[in-house]
């Protein structure tokens, strides 16, 4: 769930670390591989999704993936491919939705379910923010009007139950495809989908530090857990394992204090994109997967 305004401000800032690397973008975590040669039973994990996936802004970036999806050596699933040693193949891209699961994203960029097969062990999607731009729209939406009216809830006043019919009419079928096609290429593997952790807090927001007015907190709260669910049931109806975010994040979201959010906020954001995961949040996310897959 990332714009290409944010993208452009991290690349200017964002450093790189060590990573085998193809000209796809595709990349391989070197702490997953490192040392002597794995034997040829090592299992493999495939990390799909959008800009909470590849933790955009989260610095070391790998090295030779494709420069604007920002992919960071230090997002979920390179924590958990080092930590279980698994072989990984990550495809996240920030701004993906789920057509690029089908078709490139960029050029030069294969479609992210070319990274799936028979062979492959596990996959983790983190998917849906960014279809028919429903979050990002959502949260630039109601940043611009939050001025207008900073104690009242300008931005459900003007959009309703627009968003919400978007992701019930057009994001949750598209979850579902995108779902059913990993599982096909792989009916063997651990295929896990991913919630969103929260990026606001239930009721009382910290504007202008995230700039949503006071009653449109819980408008977009309510959006957030709306495309959360529309994740799990995709997965529950495509036999795919759901990672639920929502109970882990609560209190660690981008109002919450440094050293205890998991996401940044707008205004003051450090260690990761605005309105996205930082490392702590990346090894939260990384520590649910572990827990369903034991």
């Amino acid at each position: 769930m990332v714009c290409a305004a944010v993208v452009a401000v991290v690349m200017a800032t964002a450093g790189c670390a060590s990573s085998t690397s193809d000209q796809s973008g595709s990349a391989t975590s070197a702490s997953a591989t490192s040392g002597s040669a794995r034997p040829d039973d090592t299992r493999t994990l495939a990390n799909l999704g959008d800009s909470f996936s590849a933790a955009v802004g989260v610095q070391p970036l790998v090295e030779d993936s494709y420069f604007l999806c920002m992919r960071s050596s230090r997002n979920f699933a390179h924590v958990l491919a080092a930590r279980e040693t698994y072989r990984l193949d990550d495809v996240s891209c920030g701004g993906a939705d789920t057509s690029d699961f089908f078709d490139a994203q960029y050029d030069g960029v294969p479609p992210q379910i070319d990274a799936v097969s028979a062979d492959t062990d596990v996959v983790t999607v983190m998917i849906g923010g960014n279809d028919s731009s429903v979050y990002t729209r959502a949260i630039g939406t109601c940043s611009d009007v939050a001025a207008t009216d900073p104690t009242g809830s300008p931005c459900r006043d003007a959009y309703g139950d627009e968003y919400v019919d978007i992701i019930r009419d057009r994001t949750y079928p598209a979850l579902r495809r995108a779902l059913s096609a990993v599982r096909a290429k792989a009916p063997d593997a651990r295929v896990v989908a991913v919630g969103y952790p929260w990026i606001l807090p239930e009721r009382t927001g910290c504007y202008p530090t995230v700039r949503v007015a006071t009653g449109d907190v819980p408008y977009l709260h309510d959006l957030q857990a709306e495309l959360n669910d529309a994740i799990r049931r995709a997965a529950q109806v495509t036999g795919v394992t759901y990672v639920d975010m929502s109970s882990v994040s609560q209190g660690h979201d981008a109002c919450a204090p440094v050293g205890q959010r998991w996401v940044e906020p707008q205004t003051g954001a450090n260690g990761a994109a605005p309105v996205h995961p930082n490392e702590l949040g990346q090894q939260a996310i990384a520590d649910q997967i572990a827990a369903v897959l034991r």
